[in-house]
């Protein structure tokens, strides 16, 4: 090391971070337990290596995986691998039933659409995969809209603590709704060159801007289908990146088999809305302009909407892959605390010429390369933290955080006993930073937490610098969130060390371009794992902090999940 003095400050913070994580005793622990005083969390954290990341990614990101999609070969060798893995570390079955699975319930839709518009009496024809995408998530092996009225609904977003409501008490049962992606973006008024924060949080997206949200209050409003209008921009990828839902589409299984759910769910690109939009009489760009007001009502189009979606069905029974290191501390060992990370990607696409697999290497054999090491690094621990640790790696992330959302709707060990969820999606792979990025900076008192372990890596932590694009909202924390659990999750940060202005975003700009959701997401020959490396024992020490501290972290004022988790924890009657 060049810098010796630098060398001696580095382990004196971590060592005052870690005297205080240990020293934060909780006035439960049982005395026949001694406190954990001298634990290196270092030297546990620091067994984390560049090396074997790459090893467990080249393994889960080859062509004999086939893109691990749920539901193939690919996840049955997956599932064998980490199980493997897992046994191999030492951990626990983390499930209560004494196996390293928890089964998901899926049900697969594989769709053949057909898409036409009749507008002021002409046809209008619309290519699949061209100019539309379209399934339906109902467990049935066909959907017809026939002459369906088209109403545009601007933002499709009803909001009552903004005031807003694009669909102004207008009936659209069995009818077709046309919106736009994500949030009203909203103009500052006394600067126009921003957003006004005090509207759907300004730049940053909410979940009213998310394509999820819109299929489901369209499903509430009875529409026969719903269609949301793509732009590259907005969206944060391009069209192309929705190739997903060309192959074959999952939902948990229901009872009502998702009768309840909008018919027809579908993406246009703005290209081809923008003809639709003329050919009815309307232009486009003026009704997207008024749809950024409260005053907006909905717009019906001179146009008949004809959808046929035949569906190929199938049950799967899909499985998360759980891992467990018991507390040591009798008492608080019946608390947890959840690292979690996407185990799928999406497989195959035997229609490609050429390669065909979508390897996902970044996403996210990445990540569970992380939660891997992540396992390992806990075991080198002298002992144990005082709370239990679960190791999550969930299925259908890439079809709708479905493997999350199964577990944080059936937990396998309570969530009013869960303190905290911490995710990886993907890590960096392209050097060190002085930063380091969180999705959803300033929602919770984990954020906290990893900016006093970033301060002894002599480092700082940043808002997410794309917050318009939602990624809160598009990760397996976000299923605990939503029912509480405060979460965390981290992105690479965007400064490093020994490159220009700009590299970092610019790196960010290329993997979306280049490889998000496409077949080249494979191992490069250029990634350097340092940053990666780091990033990870940071969250190392977060997760150890949160096993050890007698105050539990908390969403802060103001977050939507506040409330929630506030009612989780109120002691029962």
């Amino acid at each position: 090391m060049k810098n010796p003095f630098a060398y001696f400050v580095l382990l004196a913070a971590v060592a005052a971070f870690t005297l205080a994580c240990e020293t934060n005793t909780p006035p439960t622990t049982s005395s026949t337990v001694p406190a954990a005083v001298n634990v290196d969390t270092k030297a546990a954290a620091d067994s984390i290596k560049g090396n074997e990341l790459l090893a467990h990614i080249k393994t889960l990101a080859s062509d004999e995986y086939e893109g691990r999609a749920p539901g193939t070969p690919g996840e049955e060798k997956t599932v064998n691998y980490l199980t493997e893995q897992f046994k191999k570390i030492g951990l626990k079955p983390g499930n209560p039933d004494g196996t390293y699975v928890q089964k998901v319930p899926l049900a697969g839709f594989t769709p053949t659409p057909t898409m036409a518009f009749n507008v002021g009496g002409k046809p209008m024809k619309f290519d699949y995969a061209t100019d539309y995408i379209a399934r339906s998530l109902r467990y049935v092996p066909e959907v017809k809209v026939e002459k369906s009225d088209v109403i545009f609904v601007g933002y499709g977003v009803v909001a009552p603590e903004y005031g807003w409501d694009d669909y102004k008490g207008v009936d659209v049962k069995g009818k077709t709704v046309v919106f736009l992606i994500n949030d009203p973006a909203i103009p500052d008024a006394t600067d126009s060159s921003k957003l006004d924060d005090a509207m759907f949080k300004g730049k940053a997206m909410t979940y009213y801007g998310r394509w999820t949200y819109k299929f489901e209050i369209a499903s509430e409003k009875g529409a026969a289908a719903a269609i949301i209008v793509h732009e590259t921009g907005p969206a944060g990828y391009p069209f192309a990146a929705l190739a997903s839902w060309r192959q074959e589409s999952f939902d948990l299984r229901t009872p009502d088999k998702n009768m309840s759910r909008v018919a027809v769910e579908s993406w246009i690109t703005d290209v081809k809305a923008k003809q639709l939009f003329a050919a009815a009489g309307q232009n486009f760009d003026a009704l997207k302009k008024a749809a950024l007001s409260k005053d907006f009502k909905p717009v019906a189009l001179n146009a008949k909407a004809d959808i046929t979606v035949k569906t190929a069905l199938r049950e799967v029974d899909s499985r998360n892959v759980v891992a467990k290191l018991e507390g040591a501390d009798p008492k608080l060992k019946d608390e947890y605390v959840v690292y979690t990370a996407h185990w799928d990607h999406m497989g195959r696409d035997t229609t490609l010429k050429g390669d065909q697999i979508f390897n996902g290497a970044l996403d996210n054999a990445s990540g569970t390369a992380a939660l891997l090491e992540l396992a390992e690094a806990f075991t080198k621990l002298p002992a144990p933290p005082k709370r239990s640790i679960l190791f999550l790696a969930v299925t259908a992330e890439e079809k709708g955080l479905l493997g999350a959302k199964h577990y944080a709707l059936n937990p396998l060990y309570p969530l009013e006993r869960t303190l905290a969820n911490i995710n990886k999606d993907g890590f960096n792979q392209w050097g060190r930073t002085k930063d380091v990025v969180i999705i959803g900076y300033g929602n919770s008192t984990l954020d906290d937490l990893l900016a006093e372990a970033a301060t002894a890596q002599g480092r700082v932590i940043v808002p997410d610098p794309e917050t318009e694009k939602g990624f809160f909202y598009r990760s397996d924390h976000f299923e605990f969130a939503k029912q509480g659990v405060p979460a965390l999750n981290t992105d690479s940060g965007t400064d490093f060390i020994g490159k220009p202005e700009g590299y970092g975003m610019k790196k960010r700009n290329e993997y979306e371009e280049r490889d998000y959701h496409t077949v080249t997401d494979e191992v490069k020959p250029d990634w350097d794992l340092s940053g990666a490396v780091e990033d990870m024992q940071l969250l190392f020490q977060v997760g150890y902090r949160v096993a050890q501290t007698d105050k539990w972290p908390e969403w802060k004022p103001g977050t939507e999940f506040k409330a929630k988790r506030e009612a989780q924890l109120k002691p029962k009657a």
